[in-house]
């Protein structure tokens, strides 16, 4: 097989790296990936969200399979451009992925389908925003509707915050077009479970468990971010939990997407909240996640090309058997640029990558580097993605963790407290 990665983060790499290791595998291509993942992958020129600029890379290379790694190519059709030309895609239809590139769409699905999740309002102006709010307690959850690099997200701890908010979003002052339209939404207690699902459109694979933490600093303290780490062990989903999810979320989306004529074929990213009533939907991703694909795939034992090939082309097998996990456990923590959410400068040295100067354990997925003159440099917010993998969940974090102590840049920010918290109650 050769297979096409759409995009050029640290997911991608992750996915690049997991993808050579298939039996099946012969080369993998990335669209336009980056000098990190050029080290598993051989990188090609364009724009990932070009329909013309992809089809006509899969027709020249003669790919087997196109993996589509972040939103944008999904928003903008490229999956429809593929499969209309006869080319296997592993990444919903553009209307299928209305399930993350609009709040709104998803929550009314959710309503539509009696899935479970939180109380909500959507508006589209100021006076109908307040009003809503007179109807939620504080903290309130805002959420711009359309994609926002997992910046459209506010918890609001005050009616004031929330007014401000709210403005901020509609005049399109805080993430731009995507907040014209607001999903108003109760703030639901409880820790935070993510959960990925390879979809043929009927049937599912579930990977294992992960949770991310999306505040930028330890004690999730600090502004939301794409997200500072991420970590993977059984203890998160305990066997009652994974049915109720699959029975209450999982077949109940497919089978509605089916039923509206969107049939949904790609990753399914659940984003719950474990409540004392039970899981509830956060939102929906319909893609891997970033950063857990990088604490999931070194964990699990399954063959991703063979599984995403199936799930694009003949279906997968049915009943779909567990996920397997070679690994107890495994970790990602984020090093990012001082700044980050926010602006930040690009071009500092990066210390530590230099080979054999890391445990042979630890796996550095490069979200925002590039290499000039031999020697890596910092080149986005997010710019490393630390990773490792053991038995037990401490093993995992002690061998990320200890890679700091050699990886350095001026002004590096990384959360300490990664995995801390892994009681699914």
């Amino acid at each position: 097989m050769k297979i096409l990665v759409l995009g050029g983060g640290g997911r991608e790499h992750a996915l690049a790296w997991k993808l050579r290791q298939s039996p099946q595998v012969e080369r993998v291509f990335s669209l336009p990936g980056s000098d990190g993942i050029a080290t598993q992958a051989t990188c090609l020129a364009g724009d990932a969200t070009d329909a013309a600029t992809v089809l006509a890379a899969a027709q020249a290379l003669a790919v087997d399979l196109t993996v589509v790694g972040p939103e944008a190519p999904l928003a903008a059709g490229v999956s429809d451009a593929l499969r209309a030309a006869g080319r296997a895609v592993f990444g919903p239809s553009r209307a299928a992925a209305q399930l993350e590139t609009s709040k709104i769409f998803a929550k009314e699905f959710l309503e539509r389908h009696h899935i479970p999740t939180a109380r909500f309002a959507a508006v589209d102006d100021v006076a109908a925003g307040r009003r809503a709010l007179a109807t939620f307690g504080s903290p309130v959850v805002l959420k711009a509707d359309g994609l926002a690099a997992g910046k459209g997200v506010v918890i609001a701890t005050d009616r004031r915050q929330a007014e401000q908010t709210l403005e901020a979003m509609l005049a399109g002052a805080l993430v731009g077009e995507a907040g014209r339209r607001v999903v108003i939404e109760e703030c639901l207690r409880g820790p935070e479970l993510s959960l990925l699902a390879i979809a043929d459109g009927e049937r599912w694979r579930l990977l294992p468990p992960a949770r991310d933490h999306k505040r930028l600093q330890d004690g999730d303290r600090g502004p939301n971010t794409g997200g500072m780490g991420a970590f993977s062990c059984d203890a998160l989903l305990p066997p009652a939990l994974q049915s109720q999810i699959e029975r209450s979320v999982v077949a109940p989306t497919l089978a509605g997407m089916a039923a509206e004529g969107r049939p949904f074929q790609g990753v399914l990213y659940c984003g719950l909240m474990l409540t004392p009533q039970g899981a509830r939907v956060l939102e929906f991703n319909v893609r891997f996640g970033d950063p857990e694909t990088q604490a999931i795939l070194p964990r699990w034992g399954g063959d991703l090309a063979a599984t995403l090939l199936a799930a694009s082309t003949s279906g997968l097998p049915a009943p779909a058997p567990a996920a397997a996990a070679d690994f107890g456990a495994a970790a990602c923590v984020v090093a990012a640029s001082a700044g980050y959410p926010g602006p930040y400068a690009a071009g500092e040295p990066i210390a530590g990558l230099e080979p054999g100067a890391l445990d042979p354990e630890v796996l550095v997925f490069h979200a925002g580097t590039r290499r000039r003159d031999g020697a890596w440099q910092t080149a986005g917010g997010r710019v490393l993605g630390v990773a490792a993998r053991a038995a037990a969940l401490g093993d995992a974090l002690a061998r990320c963790y200890s890679a700091f102590d050699t990886i350095h840049f001026r002004g590096m920010q990384v959360r300490r407290d990664i995995g801390k918290e892994t009681s699914p109650q």
